[in-house]
């Protein structure tokens, strides 16, 4: 019987044009076929690659940072981090379009992580922190820190952006009375706004 291993490397090193890869399976009666998982949502997807992502960040500083030992400061290093593949441009005060959402022309001024984005993160690896073993007291992404920090970026692009934030408002079924005199016999209609 070939180790997974083996197997890899035979399907690795097939030198034919085609695409397809050799790849032997196991015998049907040493093991039973296993469902695959269950696609994940994208939300999921997204939580898993941020979390790893997170993970990588840490064991990349010098020296590494062991998940348990992680702050607030880590993460407030690593979104300050994550500014420099941003695709926002966030004009500067001295720009002449500072306060400008639709500028008629190009700037030197950079590219940052924009404010929603950043926010959807640290709401994603916030629970990931804690599916992963981590305490709801110890989450560093829930820190009182994060949330200033978050509220600072939201205002300064507010402001060099000139666009203003505002909690988006949850759509409410209204239900409207029918004109009739009785009351009790009123009859509703929902209408969606």
């Amino acid at each position: 019987m070939m180790s997974s291993e083996q197997r890899r490397e035979v399907g690795e090193g097939s030198s034919s044009k085609s695409s397809a890869a050799i790849v032997l399976a196991p015998s049907d009666h040493h093991h039973h076929h296993q469902p695959a998982p269950p696609q994940l949502s994208r939300y999921e997807s997204q939580k898993r690659r941020d979390w790893n992502t997170f993970g990588q960040y840490l064991k990349n500083q010098r020296p590494p940072v062991p998940l348990p030992q992680c702050n607030y400061n880590h993460v407030l290093d690593f979104l300050r981090y994550l500014d420099q593949f941003g695709k926002t441009k966030v004009h500067l005060h001295g720009c002449v379009f500072f306060g400008q959402p639709e500028p008629p022309g190009p700037c030197t001024c950079p590219l940052r992580q924009a404010w929603g984005s950043l926010d959807a993160l640290i709401g994603r690896l916030r629970a990931a922190y804690e599916e992963n073993g981590g305490l709801p007291e110890t989450n560093p992404f829930a820190s009182g820190a994060i949330r200033v920090y978050l509220r600072e970026v939201r205002d300064s692009q507010s402001k060099a952006r000139g666009i203003p934030y505002k909690k988006k408002k949850k759509r409410r079924i209204q239900i409207k009375a029918s004109n009739n005199d009785n009351p009790a016999a009123a009859t509703f209609q929902l209408q969606s706004s």
